[in-house]
Formats: C-alpha cells, sequence, structure tokens
C-alpha cells in the first residue's frame, strides 16, 4: 500500500506524510512477513499517517469554513441556549460555518448592524425590522424565534400607577435600542394614550431592576422570559402588562440576514438555518445539556436561572403554526397584519411588499414545535 503512495504522482497531504516516514525507517521495516516487530512499526505508522492526514482535512475544512458573526439581541441568556448548544457540538463547524455569536445591545441596535453589513447575521424584534426595512434596511426574516411578543411593561402598584394609561407624564427606563422604544408608538396609541407623554430614561439593562426599586423611573420593559426575575424581586407589588394582551402581538425575535449576504450565500442560511432549527426543538424537549453549554460558554450565569428563562421562551415560541407547519415559521397573513399594525401605529416612510421582508424557504417542515411544560407563573 505504501509503495503505491509512495509513486503516486498527485502531491496530497497523505502522500507527503507518508514519503516522510518511508524516508525516516529502514527498508525492511516494512517487510511484514518477515519482521513482527517491524510489523506493528508498520501499523503504528500507518495510523499515525491515518491520523495525520484526518487532521491535515479537519483543518483544511477549518480555513475554508465561512466566518459569520451572528449579532444576539442582549447578553447571552437563556433564549439561546440553543445555538451555543449548537456550537458546542460543532454543528455549525461540521456544516463549513464558523459562527461567532457577539453581545448585542437591543433588538433595534442588532437589527441595524445586520443591515449595514457588519454582521452577517443576528436576532432582533421582527416588527422593528419591518418599520425599518420602511427605511431602507436591507434585512431578511429567515426563522422565527418568538411567535407571540414578549414584551412587557412592569411598574410598581405602591406609586399609584395602575394601567398603562397612568403612565402619561411619567419616566420610562430602558436601553436607548430597546426594541420596546420602537414599538412603544403603537402600544401607546392602541391603549389611548399619546406616544410623546412619556418620558424615556436610558438605562442599562441590568439597571432596570434597580432603578425600578428605587423610583428613579416609574416604569420600565422587559421581555417575558425574564418575568420570573422581576416577579422574585417585586413580589406583590409589581405591576405588569404583556403587550399581547392589549392587542398589539406581532412577531417578536426572529433571526435576520443582511440582505446582499444572504442572496450570495443561500447555500451557508440554508445550513445555519436547519441546524438552529432542529435545535431549538431538541432544546425544548431536553434543555438541560442546552442550558449546561450555555453556561459553560457564558461562566457568569446561573443554571436554574436559564432554564426557568427557557421554559418561559418555551412559551413565547408556541402557537398554532409553529405547532402544525414548521417551528420558525413566519405565517404570510399575520405577517400582513403585522404590516398594517405598523403601518397604521408608526406609519411606513416608504411602503413595500412585505413578502420582502421574510423567507421560509430555509426551514424545515418536518421540525415542528414540540408539546411544551410552562412552569408555574408567579
Amino acid at each position: 500500500m505504501l509503495d503505491r503512495v509512495k509513486n503516486s504522482t498527485k502531491p496530497t497531504p497523505l502522500r507527503i506524510v507518508a514519503c516522510a516516514l518511508l524516508t525516516a525507517s529502514d527498508e525492511p521495516s516494512y517487510r511484514f512477513a518477515d519482521k513482527p516487530k517491524s510489523e506493528l512499526g508498520m501499523k503504528a505508522a500507518v495510523n499515525l499517517v491515518l491520523a495525520t492526514f484526518g487532521a491535515v482535512a479537519l483543518t483544511t475544512s477549518g480555513a475554508a469554513a465561512q466566518k459569520i458573526t451572528f449579532t444576539l439581541n442582549w447578553v447571552a441568556g437563556g433564549d439561546h441556549a440553543p445555538y451555543f448548544y449548537a456550537q458546542k457540538l460543532g454543528l455549525y463547524k461540521q456544516a463549513g460555518l464558523d459562527v461567532d455569536f457577539e453581545t448585542g445591545r437591543g433588538s433595534a441596535a442588532s437589527a441595524q448592524k445586520v443591515g449595514a453589513g457588519q454582521s452577517q447575521l443576528g436576532l432582533s424584534d421582527m416588527a422593528g425590522v419591518l418599520l425599518f426595512r420602511g427605511k431602507g434596511l436591507d434585512a431578511v426574516g429567515v426563522m422565527n424565534v418568538y411567535a407571540n411578543s414578549p414584551q412587557g411593561l412592569y411598574w410598581l402598584k405602591s406609586s399609584g400607577i395602575e394601567s398603562v394609561k397612568d403612565l402619561a407624564g411619567k419616566k420610562i427606563g430602558n436601553p436607548a435600542g430597546d426594541g420596546a422604544r420602537t414599538m412603544w408608538p403603537a402600544l401607546a396609541k392602541k391603549v389611548g394614550i399619546d406616544p410623546g407623554s412619556v418620558t424615556w430614561v436610558n438605562i442599562d439593562a441590568n439597571a432596570k431592576l434597580s432603578a425600578l426599586k428605587a423610583r428613579t423611573i416609574d416604569a420600565t420593559t422587559s421581555f417575558f422570559n425574564l418575568h420570573h426575575v422581576f416577579a422574585r424581586e417585586l413580589g406583590s407589588d409589581m405591576g405588569f402588562l404583556a403587550w399581547k394582551d392589549a392587542g398589539v402581538n406581532p412577531y417578536g425575535n426572529s433571526i435576520i440576514a443582511n440582505g446582499p449576504w444572504l442572496r450570495a450565500n443561500r447555500d451557508k442560511a440554508d445550513k445555519f438555518v436547519k441546524i438552529t432549527q432542529k435545535t431549538f426543538a431538541d432544546c425544548v424537549k431536553t434543555p438541560e445539556p442546552c442550558i449546561n453549554a450555555l453556561v459553560e460558554a457564558n461562566g457568569a450565569l446561573l443554571f436554574q436561572n436559564e432554564l426557568e428563562n427557557w421554559h418561559l421562551v418555551t412559551m413565547l415560541m408556541s402557537d398554532e403554526i409553529s405547532r402544525t407547519v414548521a417551528l420558525g415559521w413566519h405565517d404570510d397573513a399575520r405577517m400582513a397584519d403585522d404590516y398594517r399594525l405598523i403601518d397604521e401605529y408608526l406609519k411606513m416612510e416608504k411602503p413595500y411588499d412585505v413578502k420582502i421582508a421574510y423567507t421560509n424557504e430555509f426551514l424545515d417542515t418536518t421540525v415542528k414545535m414540540p408539546p411544551i411544560h410552562p412552569p408555574k407563573l408567579y
């Protein structure tokens, strides 16, 4: 076998390694019948050749992998567990994708970064993406994550606030790039108050609760998957409204792709989406390994807290379409309704056909949203 490798004229990595081994050894060392001890040495040499060739092949594959930056909507948390689980299993690398998950600064910020081509992929509130497309942003939704809006408003009952209408003249605190600010006019108009009647205060995402408890702000916004944290910290004094219960329930977080990148790399997008879609379904069925992967990759997180986060995420993911058509599916009729809602309350700067803002072509329709087991809500 080695003679055939040695006589080959094709400069493969296997031939290079094999020839180097042959040059370094005595000719009789691979006469298997004559020298039993040499036979063992020869087998070891062959194993080394194959192992080295495998390493060379892997290195070559890694070098060819396309670098992709995926901008999260926020710092990593339970809602991001499937990405880190897929990464830990090496699923992206095996598909030729070298994915870097970077911390985000809000849905609006991640959408703008993807639209500008600074990131190939990202996670962003789909309603905001629709609005930004009307301003010229070229980003396309390729997989929905939150089939229900995750947006919520929190306040202290002891402050005298009983409903959203009582927020007129009050201060709402959240980060400048928070998607809730983008969609606030829709909620305000829906409940019958002037969107401009509140004052927005810029605070860090991790300072929301402390600012609310210190009463330096009157209300704050947060995604429902952190509801358990607010409930634990505020107890019976917690005032809460889920935006969807007020009639504002557009699609929430979706995976989005930069338009030009997507048009030039549909094969890469297809691999990423199918891997991620399947991993999300697997994490719904068995969340513990996914949360472990998340915590391992982001050491400051606590397993139990992120597990509760994830259970609330599954409630946001589940609707009739995700359960019966495909996990991650953007429904045409609902997307048309979301477009009309945004145009009615926020006004599209430049109207367009909503169907150019998303695609379901990369989704595997055999992957459905599994049954969920919602946690007891506080």
